[in-house]
């Protein structure tokens, strides 16, 4: 029966895809940087002999040698650190990386340390892939001074399974030309957003614009309006959940946004934004490279993702998993080393992440620019997906009921109870 259970989670986590994690190609997520982290200084150990080291194994799905070099600069700083274990880093392609854990686990042949789309952490800790490292790390002051939504997931069920590395999240762009000439203020709440979008939208222009997929890229775009409204995941049919999903189907309904969200990926978005065909956006902030390419005259600013009930984004980004072996403890310090203010600012700095720890976050690099210090302020709102092992197919759920409300062909109180059937089979 155990068995059978894990090759359904298996199976389930092969089907998600993954949105707002770190970029796997240059055409999605680039970096907003390019200074080298430096190796931490709190060693000068020298190299122990070869026959002496032991080796663990690092699996990361980050393409191009410019992000291979920027992860062994980790490894390579860790050395330095700890001269008897050497940390190896491996390039698995992202469409192969969920199988080969999957296939790995059964087979037990495995890497001692994983980064993963923090969505799919949680469903491996479930199968039973990576370590509960919970006491290996209660003692660790460090640790508090993660955001609530990073740390929340890399854990399961008060567990916890591995670190944060870096995080991105979803905010409003907008159009300040079409603002201006609309005499409109960047809204800060649902109602001046109804309002703002509305007056935007002319002729073949809409207010606003936004991802409807019916998959994971639809569910990451929804979920900030959930919890927004003062709902979550496991309760879509409540009367939060139902605000949620009626708030943009009106906006479908007096045409303020397109019925071709339904079809349109988060770069697509970005796309109609750079054209001028859409006055607003939600994206993340791996947009900003495309944007200064494929629009350097675009005049346009970024702000917090409109108020419901409350503020609210999504997380995304990447975790290390310290996966259940061998090498548990040496796993343990390594994530450590990875995470201390020291190595991880530059890393992230590089990457084009946002901190997961508040006392990096201060750092001028993110808060003196004018768009980036709008997503480093989200960072404190932004909630991960779930965490819970059977998110694939809640996610499902949720992203085919968006698309039957904003398809107008069912009605938000009966989509959001299709949808919730659903999940609570999934809880089960």
């Amino acid at each position: 029966m155990k068995k059978a259970l894990t090759t359904v989670v298996m199976s389930s986590v092969l089907l998600a895809s993954a949105v707002g994690c770190s970029s796997t190609s240059s055409e999605t997520k680039n970096t907003t940087g390019t200074t080298a982290p430096v190796a931490s200084e709190k060693s000068s150990a020298t190299t122990a002999p070869a026959a002496t080291k032991k080796k663990l194994k690092l699996w990361f799905y980050f393409e191009g040698k410019e992000r291979f070099d920027k992860i062994s600069t980790l490894t390579q700083g860790y050395a330095k650190v700890d001269p008897n274990v050497e940390v190896v880093p491996e390039f698995i392609p992202f469409a192969e990386f969920k199988k080969r854990l999957s296939v790995g686990l059964a087979a037990q042949d495995l890497p001692d340390i994983v980064v993963i789309d923090n969505p799919d952490h949680a469903a491996y800790a479930a199968m039973g892939l990576f370590a509960d490292i919970t006491d290996k790390i209660k003692d660790w002051p460090d640790k508090d001074q993660f955001y609530e939504g990073p740390w929340k997931s890399a854990t399961l069920n008060g567990k916890v399974y591995g670190i944060p590395l870096g995080s991105n999240n979803l905010a409003l762009y907008y159009n300040k030309t079409m603002l201006d000439g609309a005499g409109v203020q960047p809204p800060k709440t649902w109602d001046e957003l109804r309002d703002a979008s509305k007056k935007l939208s002319k002729g073949d222009v809409k207010g606003l614009g936004f991802s409807g997929l019916g998959n994971e890229e639809g569910t990451f775009q929804f979920l900030p309006w959930l919890l927004a409204a003062g709902a979550s995941f496991d309760k879509v049919d409540s009367p939060q959940g139902i605000k949620a999903y009626s708030f943009l189907a009106d906006l479908v309904k007096d045409q303020s946004v397109s019925k071709e969200v339904l079809n349109w990926t988060q770069a697509d978005v970005m796309k109609q934004f750079a054209a001028g065909k859409v006055a607003m956006m939600v994206n993340g902030p791996w947009q900003i490279p495309e944007l200064k390419t494929s629009a350097p005259d675009l005049k346009y600013g970024v702000v917090l993702l409109p108020k419901g009930e409350k503020n609210a984004s999504v997380l995304g980004g990447e975790n290390l998993g310290v996966v259940n072996g061998k090498n548990v403890d040496d796993a343990v310090k390594f994530i450590k080393y990875v995470a201390s203010p020291d190595v991880i600012k530059p890393f992230a700095q590089s990457f084009g992440y946002f901190p997961s720890r508040k006392d990096v976050a201060t750092d001028k690099f993110w808060t003196e620019d004018p768009v980036l210090k709008v997503f480093n302020e989200e960072m404190q709102y932004a909630q991960p997906r779930g965490p819970h092992a059977k998110w694939p197919e809640i996610s499902n759920a949720l992203s085919s009921a968006l698309q039957q409300t904003l398809t107008l062909n069912k009605t938000p109180e009966v989509a959001a109870k299709e949808a919730q059937d659903k999940i609570s089979a999934a809880l089960k």
